[in-house]
Parts: C-alpha cells; sequence; structure tokens
C-alpha cells in the first residue's frame, strides 16, 4: 500500500512526508541526491526495501526541500537547513525520537543531525556515502571539483540526458540493474521528475562544499556504518574512515556490487533490523554539538571611564536587552553574562552569524563597539550551562577580532557551505589553552 504524502512547515517551506508501518521504533530515512515519495513505489525493488524497514518500525520518509514532491527554495539548501527538514518532519509525525538513517548524499545532513539532537536520535546508521564529497590532499575519495564540474556541464549538454552505458554508471547501478532495460526507462524518468535542471545543478555545487569531519568525533549516539565492497561512491578504505571517525562505530561490510541496494536489500535490511532490534543500546545524551558564540565589547573600561558609571549600567542593561531580542528571533540560547561579555549557543551555525551581526548593529546603535568569536564543538550540558574546549575556543577566536569583526574557525565555514555567507582569511594560530593550530576566517558578508 501506497501512504499517502503529507506535508510538514519548515520556515517558509512544504516539506513532504509520509508515513508507513506501525512499529515499536520510528526510523526516519534521510535519502539520497533526489528522491519522489510517490514515483518511488513504482519500483518493485525499492517499494520492497522499503516496506521490509516498515515491518519492524514505524517509517518515516521525505523528500529533500528542492527535490521531489517538497518545495523548491530560491538558492542552494544549506546542511543547516536541511536538519531543521528532518526535525520538521520528526514533529509533524510526532516522533520525539527516532533512529536516523543517511542514504548516499543523506549521510551529512544525518550526521550533523545526530550530533546536534542526540536526544532525537535513538541511533544513526549510514550508507554508501562520504563525510566530504571531492577529493582533497587529506582525502583521497570522490571526484575533484573540476571532475565534478566537468561531468554536470557534460549532464547539461546532453539535455540532462543520463547515459546509462559507460563504466561509471554501470558500476554506479551494479548488476542487474544496469542491465534491466525496464528499471532504466523507469530510472531515468525517475530522475527528471524528482528534481528540475536547476535543482540538480544547486545540489551538486552544494554537495561540493561539505565537508563534516570536524564534527564527527562529536556524535555520540550508537552509529552502524554499512558498506558495500563494491560501492563506487564508498569503496571498503572509505567505509572504514568514515566509521573510524564516529567514536564506538561499527562497520559492518556487504560482499555486493553498485551503490543502489540491488540484490543486497535483503541482507542490507536484516542487518538494519539486527541493529535497530537488538544491538543499538541508548547513550545519555550529556554531549552534544552545538555553536557557541561569544560577544564581547571592546574597550569597555575606556568607555566606563568616559561616560560614568550610571550611564554605562544603562548602556550595558540595553545592550543585553536588544541581545536578548536577537538571541529570541535566531534561536539562541543565553548561557551568561558575566562582566561585559555574552555567551550563547545555537543549533545552527549560520544563525550564530547572523545573530552576531544583528547584536554588533544594535549595539553600534548605542554607541559600543562589539567583537564575535564563533565556533562548532562539542559541550557538556551542565543544567543551564555548557563546558568543554569548544567554549573556550570560540572565546579564544572572539579575542582576536577587532571592532565589529565576526571570527569563526574552518569547522564553522565548513558547515554554512550554499549559504551565500563570505569569509575572508585571517591566518592559522595558536589559542592559549587549546592544543594545536586553528585556521581562523573573518566574516565579510551576513
Amino acid at each position: 500500500m501506497v501512504p499517502p504524502v503529507l506535508y510538514a512547515k519548515s520556515g517558509d517551506l512544504q516539506i513532504a512526508y509520509s508515513v508507513l508501518g506501525e512499529g515499536p521504533v520510528d526510523f526516519v530515512w534521510a535519502p539520497g541526491f533526489v528522491s519522489h515519495l510517490e514515483m518511488q513505489w513504482e519500483n518493485p525493488d525499492i517499494a520492497h526495501s522499503r516496506e521490509r524497514v516498515a515491518s519492524f518500525t514505524r517509517l518515516i520518509l521525505f523528500d529533500k526541500r528542492g527535490t521531489g514532491m517538497s518545495d523548491r527554495p530560491a538558492g542552494i539548501p544549506t546542511l543547516e537547513e536541511r536538519i531543521d527538514d528532518i526535525r520538521a518532519v520528526m514533529d509533524a509525525a510526532k516522533s520525539e525520537r527516532a533512529h536516523l538513517m543517511g542514504v548516499s548524499e543523506g549521510v551529512p545532513m544525518s550526521i550533523l543531525f545526530a550530533a546536534t539532537y542526540p536526544e532525537r536520535t535513538r541511533s544513526l546508521i549510514l550508507y554508501g556515502g562520504r563525510a566530504r564529497f571531492t577529493r582533497a590532499p587529506d582525502y583521497p575519495w570522490g571526484p575533484t571539483e573540476e571532475e565534478s564540474e566537468e561531468y554536470l556541464q557534460r549532464l547539461i549538454a546532453n539535455g540532462w540526458q543520463q547515459d546509462f552505458t559507460t563504466p561509471d554508471q554501470r558500476r554506479w547501478l551494479g548488476p542487474g540493474l544496469r542491465d534491466d532495460p525496464e528499471f532504466l526507462r523507469w530510472y531515468a524518468r525517475f530522475l527528471k521528475s524528482a528534481a528540475t535542471p536547476a535543482a540538480r545543478i544547486a545540489l551538486s555545487r552544494m554537495n561540493r562544499l561539505i565537508d563534516v569531519r570536524d564534527i564527527m568525533p562529536s556524535v555520540r549516539v550508537p552509529t552502524l556504518v554499512v558498506g558495500k565492497t563494491g560501492d563506487p561512491v564508498m569503496p571498503p578504505d572509505c567505509a572504514r574512515d568514515l566509521a573510524a571517525r564516529i567514536p564506538g562505530a561499527r562497520l559492518v561490510e556487504i560482499e555486493a556490487e553498485g551503490h543502489m541496494w540491488g540484490r543486497a536489500s535483503l541482507e542490507i535490511a536484516d542487518t538494519i533490523k539486527e541493529w535497530v532490534t537488538e544491538a543499538a543500546a541508548p547513550i545519555a545524551a550529556d554531549r552534544f554539538l552545538t555553536t557557541i558564540l561569544f560577544v564581547d565589547i571592546v574597550g569597555s573600561t575606556q568607555h566606563v571611564a568616559k561616560v560614568g558609571d550610571a550611564a554605562w549600567r544603562d548602556q550595558l542593561a540595553r545592550h543585553y536587552a536588544a541581545a536578548r531580542r536577537h538571541l529570541a528571533v535566531f534561536g539562541g540560547i543565553e548561557v551568561d553574562t558575566a562582566g561585559d561579555g555574552l555567551l550563547a549557543h545555537f543549533d545552527g551555525p549560520g544563525r550564530a552569524i547572523r545573530c552576531a551581526s544583528a547584536i554588533q548593529r544594535s549595539a553600534a546603535e548605542l554607541g559600543l563597539e562589539v567583537r564575535a568569536g564563533i565556533h562548532t564543538g562539542e559541550v557538556e550540558r551542565a543544567g543551564s550551562a555548557i563546558r568543554g574546549i569548544a567554549v573556550h575556543l570560540a572565546s579564544r577566536v572572539a579575542s582576536l577580532a577587532g571592532a565589529h569583526e565576526v571570527f569563526v574557525t574552518s569547522t564553522v565555514r565548513d558547515l554554512v557551505a550554499g549559504s551565500g555567507l563570505e569569509f575572508t582569511d585571517r591566518g592559522t594560530h595558536e589559542l592559549k589553552g587549546v592544543p594545536g593550530t586553528r585556521q581562523v576566517l573573518g566574516v565579510a558578508s551576513a
């Protein structure tokens, strides 16, 4: 039975989702590059894999923004917006906590969600994806940015007609599917229905910017990596690298070729069933990934001497009142306002940057000069406070900034790919009390 397509509100967009099965636990399926909630049921193999998972869970499926039956946003969707969509779908489906599976391109967004919202993630399952889309000197998997763009340009020049006869495409499809004319006809139609050409261009170019390696050690939920030995997207050494970056992650390798589930569907589904029903033990969610904002008033001592104590107290009170309004708008949580500084945290780095800029603008209207530092990292919850090296890192980064500047770490830069935010390199620094060196960047536009 094909489940009805429902809609969840995420910001200004409507995200399409469906619910199938009545199992004892919820299971959210984060799809790959493109998906289509209705058309997927036309393919018997795909339909069977979904039904198999729904036989032991309450399966929640959705189309990412810009694809399938979900709304098309203006511009490139960011990882931050995508995890908002997962949360919106879970809320609409009345799912408080779920096992989350990221498939292919859905892997990075699932990693970010699990690290940010461990209290809503029973476990994390990753299949056929990478922490980074493009190859780098320290990451030998995937195409280069140039190779990715060349492939996209060939597809555009070919009128978006997919050529399934090339060696790369045949390896990607795997045995069975690559020689099935009926499947290939359906799949070509599926790709065109699942995303417009403009959406596929935007998604392809956004994917090149993805790199979630820095946040993977912050994942604190049970994690299973499922790989196929002949998957060209996530070959065995890439799968082992993915699992090694997440504390306690387990790796299951299945002897099979191709990227799609194909002939390995039953074995993959059975692996997931064993994990969900027997192996995934819950972990206390006292540690989580968050974006820390530290705001500091520049030259406060000289300013007090200039205006006097009474005027300073009034000015500071108005500054904090305005800052709290901005925190409310951007979803920030205030932690502390010691002295003339402000410490807050956010569930998304883009929102933290925009909030910092808003605080700077309102402070300037009061005659104050403000600097800010932002870092995304793992913290420990301690009542209403947060602790950890990430907090110190944000403070140290803020101390490098000057008046009206917002400085961020490279981790923040990597997580806001596609947001339109621009940065300038401010060098690599040794930060007091923080091991190693860190690249620091200034926000050029927010």
